[in-house]
């Protein structure tokens, strides 16, 4: 009996880890952007496509940068809808806020950790905790996107290798702004968004109107990104596997019990 219940449990145990709760929750949200995998083009230039609209979003607090000078002690955007998807090769990035006034000035950014070293979303600056790695920026302004590196105050410069394009559009209050790259790229100062594994990411919005330019702007802490990585067939061979396995046992099981009272 206690095998049969082990058999049990062996055969579940995939599908068990896949429907963790931890895995639940990455996969609807809460502090995670899961980038969804998706086959053919993705609207990397598109921020209107009606394709956002079956992606889940995410929405991420933000707060007046009120720790450096100059600081902004009230922002305009108090929140951002994050959305992603990915086709396994090009990655795009959503943001979504109210902003009442269109600016020429209005700006957003996301950044990523760039290096092994754990950085502060504030640019990477060394803290006391955080030796300061470097960090990755994607600063869009004017329909352009400056694919940018720093790694503290003062060192905030654009790469030579230009990689980040994107597209915003603003309508009834609202922006959207999307982002869009390859999931790996050749350039060591890149942070690579690897499917299946853990980023760390943060957000930043400037209001032109309300002249938030350079450290006064809207910021996030640290939350976290995940490419939704492709099936993996060998999970569903391992469950075959231990099925046919439980079966073969429950069926050696039940000829042993009809044996029993032959030999009695």
């Amino acid at each position: 009996m206690r095998a049969r219940y082990f058999l049990i449990i062996f055969c579940s145990l995939p599908f068990t880890i896949y429907n963790s709760p931890f895995t639940a929750f990455a996969q609807t949200g809460g502090t995670v952007v899961l980038s969804e995998l998706i086959k053919g083009v993705i609207p990397e230039e598109d921020p209107m496509s009606p394709l956002w609209e079956q992606v889940s979003a995410v929405e991420f607090p933000l707060s007046a940068q009120v720790h450096w000078e100059p600081r902004a002690f009230s922002v305009t955007v108090k929140a951002v809808k994050v959305r992603s998807l990915h086709n396994g090769d090009r990655l795009a990035i959503l943001l979504e806020y109210k902003d009442p006034t269109k600016d020429n000035n209005d700006a957003a950014a996301i950044e990523f950790p760039a290096g092994d070293k754990k950085a502060h979303f504030a640019h990477g600056q060394p803290m006391l905790q955080v030796e300061g790695g470097p960090v990755n920026i994607w600063y869009w302004k004017e329909d352009r996107v400056t694919d940018m590196s720093a790694q503290g105050f003062g060192t905030l410069k654009a790469q030579g290798q230009q990689d980040v394009t994107g597209k915003g559009v603003w309508k009834d209050g609202v922006w959207r702004v999307v982002f869009s790259r390859k999931l790996i790229e050749s350039d060591p100062e890149d942070v690579h968004l690897i499917p299946g594994e853990f980023k760390q990411i943060a957000f930043a919005v400037w209001d032109g109107a309300d002249q938030e330019s350079g450290s006064k702007k809207a910021i996030s802490s640290w939350w976290y990104f995940r490419a939704e990585a492709p099936p993996d067939p060998s999970l569903y061979l391992y469950t075959l596997l231990a099925v046919s396995v439980a079966i073969v046992f429950e069926v050696a099981l039940i000829r042993k019990i009809r044996r029993k009272p032959e030999n009695g």
